[in-house]
């Protein structure tokens, strides 16, 4: 059992080993260095060998068994020594047990990670861009941005049919053209001498006709 990072690659080929190991909080990583793998080059030399020389298939076959011992003890071996050098790199928290890098995580006046002892500044300047966020959202709320739109459609904004200058439904006439505005509410009149007629009037003042 290896007691470090909880996540980590294996980088490892046939060639060598490596790994990378992650921060337990952050997920920041480190790149072990490499270790040649002594069985795998041995393989390699083999396979070269080989093929200047089809019929030797025994060769291809010790080339083979030995690829297949790269994940054995010559691995394990290695990844322990990998583990012993990212030792060197991450911190582990006393606290909560966590491995942790050293440029994010680590708060090195308190000698633990920052999930068990923020650093105080950090942590200030966090909750001021927090109040900040908080105090617009709440100036936000309070403007009314809609106090000039009318959803009721009495005061919407219109378009002249004729230059597209931007009306009102009260307007009866474009101001720029002239041009009727065909949301304008529309006057009663008499349908006998096309007199006016106020909401009111039943009859035509002028000709008697029924309005």
């Amino acid at each position: 059992m290896i007691q470090f990072v909880a996540n980590y690659d294996d980088l490892s080929t046939d060639k060598g080993f490596q790994f990378k190991f992650h921060c337990d909080k952050c997920r920041n990583g480190y790149l072990s260095r490499f270790q040649p793998n002594a069985l795998g080059i041995a393989g390699s030399l083999l396979q070269a060998a080989g093929s200047f020389f089809s019929g030797l298939s025994s060769v291809e076959n010790a080339a083979y068994h030995i690829q297949r011992a790269v994940g054995g003890t010559a691995h394990d071996k290695a990844l322990e020594t990998a583990v012993a050098e990212g030792k060197q790199h991450f911190k582990q928290c006393t606290h909560c047990g966590q491995w942790v890098c050293p440029e994010v995580c680590w708060n090195a006046s308190a000698g633990l990670c920052e999930a068990c002892a923020p650093d105080e500044h950090e942590e200030l300047r966090a909750q001021q861009a927090q109040a900040t966020r908080e105090q617009i959202r709440t100036k936000t709320r309070q403007q009314d941005y809609t106090q000039n739109l009318d959803f009721l459609g009495r005061g919407a904004l219109l378009q002249c049919p004729s230059c597209h200058l931007k009306l009102t439904a009260d307007q009866k006439f474009c101001p720029s053209c002239g041009t009727a505005n065909p949301a304008a509410p529309q006057a009663r009149r008499c349908s006998s001498c096309s007199t006016e007629l106020k909401p009111e009037q039943k009859f035509c003042a002028e000709c008697g006709a029924k309005a």
